[in-house]
């Protein structure tokens, strides 16, 4: 398994975790990374994804709220919000993924992870969230 793809599964199983336990939770997912992955390489990268995608709720769940039409934030299933969560994340703050991919993760994530239905469902949310930060990023320029 590509170990990007191995840290995204971690953060978004650290996001569940973290959704229910709250942040008093951080210290110990160190040892839930190193239990779960060999690779230094994907235990940092999960770090830092799961606290990169903490520290930015607000700014994540915002634009999954107005992409998720007649969804409230509270009724999405867990797995699903955190993969959304990750997924928005690396759109709007991780330059170094292309959108594209992102979404692809956040797809295969919900096809291992969620319901029948949390592809499709993930899928129309996330291109909903792209087409809004792309159409804010032409304003932006345009200014």
């Amino acid at each position: 398994m590509d170990p990007r793809t191995k840290a995204r599964q971690l953060t978004m199983q650290a996001l569940c975790q973290l959704d229910v336990q709250g942040e008093g939770l951080f210290p110990e997912l160190n040892d839930f990374f190193k239990e779960n992955a060999p690779d230094d390489t994907v235990r940092k990268l999960a770090a830092e994804w799961t606290k990169g995608t903490w520290s930015n709720l607000p700014a994540c769940d915002e634009p999954i709220s107005s992409a998720a039409i007649k969804w409230k934030l509270s009724r999405i299933s867990m797995v699903d919000k955190s993969i959304l969560r990750l997924a928005v994340y690396q759109l709007k703050f991780c330059p170094d993924i292309p959108p594209k991919v992102a979404i692809n993760e956040a797809i295969e994530l919900a096809k291992t992870f969620g319901s029948d239905k949390s592809p499709s469902f993930v899928n129309g949310v996330l291109d909903g969230v792209l087409k809004k930060l792309q159409s804010d990023k032409q304003v932006e320029v345009k200014q």
